[in-house]
């Protein structure tokens, strides 16, 4: 061979290797799928049931996503995506209406269909070949799919965008219930949809090196479940997570940088008063006719037909009239409506590969609300208050939370805040950042942003709750912070709120002869102040504080110059005590005794584990943040919280740990090995296996095959 090719002219190798060259072309193309999917597009399934998906082609990286997710989620994502059409009741029955009537009331079918013209044509393929996977996965496993779902079938980009907006507009920026609250004029309290994150520079990182740390806190079911992926091909190579259904990462990172989010004190919308007259309302001194729609909801009986409603539908000039009290009706407003691309932000986010690209993906302030927080190789950090923040007029956050006067144009707000007009810190002298789902002026310590240079309204400077505080001594009181102490942090279950007023306790106490309140109090003074499965004392603490009006706790409120040390005293001690009698005869009539350890009464329960939990509820300054429901025999059951959780130091190679609590996946064929809540019970995260050699060598199983289109 060697003596052949000696012998060739140069113009003879020229044509030989271009002739090799056209048969690998050639073999590329036979080797294709029937729609141009690349041979080498495949899902490595690690044995968490994670989805590790590349390509060569980023149609086909969407595609595969589409099919995974279904593979994972195909009922469950079936169901979301018929309740984001507003014809859930009629797929599935009554239970469903109220569904339908918000969504149809909200606009998002029609809103959605103008939102798909409005993609880029290149992202609009990603929908269209996300969806193609999830009809593909549809075609091809029938047996997997209940029944009833299948009318949902076929799915088009129309339906991620409808669900999409379902899920961040009209249920993050507001909701139902939020806007009940509002109107009865209900204070909320702290958000149940809440959050923590991190990012760590490297001058405070023992390692030199910046960290970044993931924790959202959301309801374990339905639309706010995580789905852990990673997804490689040109120009991404991205780890993460995002809720099921939304075909991009919506918390991820990659060798170069990474971000979290956590749902932010965002105020971005209002609900009017408007004055009833002659049939219509009273705007700048004039009467305006409604715009009245009327739509037909379909009901499916138990008999298999279905029953029409009629729904009518209100606007004014505000937006969609929600309640009618008597002699006037409420306008909802919610901003952001126009901006359509907030997926592709997402995915332009992951692909960033430094803290410029990564803000110009931010600077198109298409995503609607959430703090965003960021850390890289560079060392550099970022914490951005983001949202489409509606330009009022003065006024503060509080002034802007109620019912708004809607008789005059003076009220009405028509534009967002810019990007340059929102808070933002980079890099701080601290070394650190840090949201908690507190205001942005608390981000790190001593403060980096006056409230003073802001609009009073973009963000309450009046509360700082107990966790946030938490968060902050944590970070404070560690000057080098290592990858290992990062996790352990993570889970501390230390309550802020007990270190703040369980010695006033213990003084009111004294002056109670009550044995049954001496008993009590010697119970707390023995605890650990933590909420660990063998803590004995929290169960007592919980009880009592559940018993208690915070809003009337204190004697001193909180005071944002002294925010760590604020609230503080007890406001009335006898009240204290009758609660804490009260609470100690609650705890001996169910557990049989005060000291009752935390695991035995709260719990992690799936189909395969019941193990005894750590962890609770925010609201008592736990970092570690679990909430729970009522479950047999006295026990609690967790249902919130702790769900996506991610550390990621940015050296060479990446070191990054995670967990999805409740595991990967609820198909019955996929559930196995996916439960991940014995590493939860033990406190630990498992390791994030993000090179090839290490999914192989975790290797579950493999799909290359997604169907013809």
């Amino acid at each position: 061979m060697k003596y052949f090719v000696s012998r060739l002219s140069q113009r003879q190798l020229i044509r030989l290797y271009s002739l090799l060259l056209a048969i690998v072309l050639i073999l590329i193309i036979i080797t294709s799928g029937p729609s141009g999917q690349a041979a080498n597009t495949e899902i490595l399934w690690d044995t968490y049931g994670v989805p590790h998906i590349s390509s060569n082609r980023t149609p086909d990286l969407f595609r595969a996503f589409g099919w995974a997710q279904m593979k994972s989620h195909a009922n469950l994502l079936l169901r979301l995506y018929g309740q984001a059409r507003g014809r859930a009741a009629e797929y599935w029955g009554e239970d469903y209406v109220e569904s339908d009537q918000w969504v149809r009331k909200m606009g998002i079918p029609e809103r959605s269909q103008a939102w798909y013209k409005a993609q880029t044509p290149k992202f609009r393929q990603y929908l269209d070949t996300f969806t193609a996977g999830i009809n593909a996965y549809a075609k091809a496993h029938p047996d997997q799919i209940e029944d009833d779902l299948k009318t949902v079938l076929p799915v088009t980009g129309t339906d991620v965008l409808a669900h999409s907006q379902r899920v961040l507009h009209f249920t993050f920026v507001v909701n139902p219930e939020e806007l009940q609250a509002t109107l009865a004029k209900i204070d909320p309290g702290e958000p149940l949809g809440g959050s923590n994150g991190w990012a760590i520079a490297p001058s405070h990182s023992a390692s030199g090196k910046a960290m970044l740390l993931a924790n959202p806190h959301l309801p374990w079911a339905d639309l706010f479940l995580w789905y852990e992926a990673q997804i490689t091909a040109p120009g991404i190579d991205a780890y993460g997570a995002t809720l099921v259904g939304v075909p991009v990462l919506a918390i991820a990172f990659n060798d170069a940088m990474g971000w979290t989010h956590t749902v932010n004190t965002y105020d971005g919308w209002d609900a009017y008063a408007l004055t009833l007259r002659d049939g219509g309302y009273e705007f700048d001194g004039q009467v305006r006719p409604f715009d009245t729609e009327t739509q037909t909801l379909k009901v499916k009986q138990k008999d298999g037909s279905w029953q029409e409603q009629t729904l009518t539908i209100q606007r004014s000039v505000h937006g969609l009239v929600v309640a009618e009290p008597k002699g006037q009706a409420i306008a909802l407003r919610v901003a952001g409506l126009n901006k359509a691309r907030g997926l592709e932000q997402w995915w332009e986010m992951a692909r960033a590969t430094n803290l410029r690209e990564f803000e110009t993906a931010l600077k198109r302030m298409q995503l609607p609300m959430f703090t965003v927080l960021y850390a890289d190789r560079d060392g550099h950090i970022l914490n951005f208050f983001n949202g489409q923040v509606p330009v009022r007029q003065e006024g503060t956050f509080a002034d802007w939370s109620g019912v708004i006067p809607g008789n005059t144009s003076k009220t009405l707000w028509t534009r967002t805040h810019a990007y340059e007009d929102l808070p933002r810190v980079v890099d701080p002298k601290t070394g650190w950042l840090q949201n908690a789902n507190d205001a942005p002026w608390t981000t790190t310590l001593p403060a980096a942003l006056n409230p003073d240079d802001f609009p009073a309204y973009i963000a309450p400077r009046d509360v700082l709750y107990f966790r946030a505080q938490r968060s902050l001594r944590m970070l404070m009181e560690d000057p080098k912070i290592s990858f290992e102490e990062l996790i352990r942090y993570k889970h501390s279950t230390r309550m802020e709120l007990a270190d703040r007023i369980l010695d006033d306790l213990t003084t009111a106490a004294k002056s109670s002869n009550d044995p049954l309140v001496k008993q009590a109090i010697a119970v707390l003074q023995k605890w650990d102040r933590q909420a660990e499965a063998n803590s004995r004392g929290a169960v007592l603490f919980k009880a009592w504080n559940d018993l208690m009006d915070r809003s009337q706790l204190f004697a001193i409120p909180w005071d944002e110059k002294s925010p760590l040390s604020t609230p503080d005293g007890l406001a009335d001690p006898e009240a204290a005590i009758a609660g804490l009698k009260t609470a100690a005869t609650e705890v001996l009539k169910n557990y049989g005794a005060l000291d009752i350890a935390w695991g035995d009464v709260f719990r992690l329960k799936s189909e395969v584990n019941n193990l005894p939990a750590n962890g609770g509820p925010g609201g008592l300054g736990i970092f570690r943040t679990v909430n729970y429901t009522p479950a047999d025999e006295g026990q609690f059951q967790a249902i919130d919280g702790d769900s996506f959780v991610a550390a990621i130091e940015f050296s060479n190679p990446v070191r990054a740990q995670a967990l999805t609590s409740y595991g990967n996946a609820t198909q019955p064929d996929m559930m196995q090995g996916s439960d991940q809540l014995t590493l939860m019970s033990q406190k630990k995260l498992r390791p994030v296996w993000r090179s090839r050699r290490d999914i192989l060598a975790h290797l579950k199983s493999r799909t290359t095959n997604f169907g013809n289109n």
